[in-house]
């Protein structure tokens, strides 16, 4: 009897210690299928979040050209130290920026099947579309019934009554008064404007503050007269496209905001001038793309596309 009990607790010994063998073989498939999933949840992650920053960097350089949108988006690779993951970047026609990187990522467990890694794609799009709403816009404006030609001198004038013309126009964005105009000229407008507001106009003498204003950003601009491609140089202004909205006997006294342009001020107001000359240019900015129609005056926005 005791000879029988004996080779049965000998016996399962030895299913305890297959038991255990299974257990810690399930364990260790468990916790490699883990470390290489998160590895490979971690890594796509990461190309996505770089493939989506180059797109969107890249495309703020659509206006200008290929050359331009290229260098910036191997920047971009390079940051993130993804500079052998490019596949493609393709500039569509419809002004949209498609990036598309690829890479193996290294397994760890998986190595021990003879797989030793998982190539994984990934692809953004970013769209450059007419500006629809934005922050910073200074206190002049031009009428969307202006044509504009990019690159040609114009000039914004901000003498009193300028805007019975409809031309051009100076804007309460602050509410009346010169010194709002000027605080509002010289640093910009800082809540949010967007297509289909109703703005009031400014009347009065305003060459004065003007004068400070435009001082102020040529002052603050780093660079030479005529590079306005870098983007911290105040010389460049978001302005107003507006169509007039009510107006009396000899003044326009309020407009509705139907887009936005860029104004390079290319040189300074002398005493006596009363407007301020420079050319509209080209060129994406930190705004939204626009629901309801915005006119394309060279001002865009840039939006990630799904």
């Amino acid at each position: 009897m005791r000879l029988i009990y004996q080779k049965f607790r000998k016996d399962e010994d030895g299913n305890a210690l297959i038991l255990v063998a299974l257990a810690m073989s399930a364990i260790l498939a468990m916790v490699g299928l883990v470390i290489d999933g998160g590895n490979l949840y971690v890594s796509k992650s990461h190309l996505q979040k770089t493939a989506n920053a180059a797109a969107l960097s890249g495309a703020q350089e659509i206006v200008n050209s290929e050359t331009a949108v290229n260098e910036v988006v191997n920047q971009i690779l390079l940051s993130h130290d993804e500079q052998n993951s490019s596949l493609q970047v393709n500039i569509e026609p419809n002004r949209q920026l498609h990036v598309e990187l690829a890479k193996d990522v290294p397994l760890f467990f998986a190595t021990l099947f003879g797989i030793d890694s998982v190539p994984i794609t990934v692809d953004a799009k970013a769209g450059v579309k007419p500006m629809g709403e934005a922050r910073g816009a200074v206190p002049l404006g031009i009428s969307d019934s202006v044509e504009l030609v990019y690159e040609q001198t114009y000039e914004l004038k901000v003498d009193a009554g300028d805007s019975v013309s409809g031309n051009f126009g100076v804007l309460a964005l602050e509410g009346p008064g010169a010194k709002n105009y000027k605080e509002t000229l010289t640093h910009g407008f800082d809540e949010s404007l967007k297509v289909g507001d109703i703005v009031n106009t400014q009347t009065g003498d305003i060459a004065g503050p003007t004068r400070d204003g435009i001082k102020y950003r040529i002052d603050n601009c780093p660079y030479p007269d005529g590079e306005y491609q870098e983007r911290d140089c105040p010389r460049v202004m978001l302005v107003v496209v507006y169509k007039p909205y009510s107006q009396s006997t000899n003044q326009m006294q309020s407009v509705k905001i139907t887009g936005f342009a860029y104004f390079y001020v290319s040189e300074r107001m002398g005493k006596t001038d009363k407007s301020v000359k420079g050319k509209f240019i080209k060129r994406t900015g930190p705004g939204i793309t626009g629901e309801n129609s915005p006119a394309d005056r060279g001002a865009y926005a840039i939006k990630l596309e799904e």
